[in-house]
């Protein structure tokens, strides 16, 4: 999944995968990207979206996707700490056609916690064959 344009459906859900907060990319990436957050404060913000973002692009690579064109509604909610659980999903909220070949899919994002607790969303448009 996703299958070709014509075959998503909405509310369609999709995993993501999963990931576990690392230690070490934690202390690493909070001294090269986040200068005085402490890691003992969680994955800041900006790791979270680069968690997802990497679940993400790992999950769609075989997707007949051929373009992202948007990410909006950005959504932090909680920080989680080195160790968590995370599992990504996607829900498709809208798909509209656009020409012989192709289609945009209005999608959710969403990362949550080994509890399931919403850690961060999103909505993203991607363009996808048909």
């Amino acid at each position: 999944m996703p299958a070709a344009f014509d075959d998503i459906e909405i509310g369609q859900v999709v995993s993501l995968g999963t990931t576990v907060v690392d230690a070490k990319a934690l202390d690493a990436f909070c001294a090269a990207f986040q200068p005085g957050w402490p890691a003992t404060g969680g994955a800041p913000d900006t790791m979270v979206f680069a968690i997802w973002s990497k679940l993400d692009a790992e999950a769609s690579a075989a997707w007949p996707q051929t373009k992202r064109v948007g990410v909006d509604a950005l959504r932090w909610l909680r920080n989680p700490p080195a160790g968590e659980l995370l599992r990504g999903r996607m829900t498709v909220m809208g798909k509209d056609p656009v020409g012989e070949g192709k289609g945009i899919v209005i999608a959710q994002h969403d990362l949550l916690d080994e509890a399931g607790r919403l850690v961060f969303s999103c909505l993203t448009r991607s363009i996808f064959a048909r």
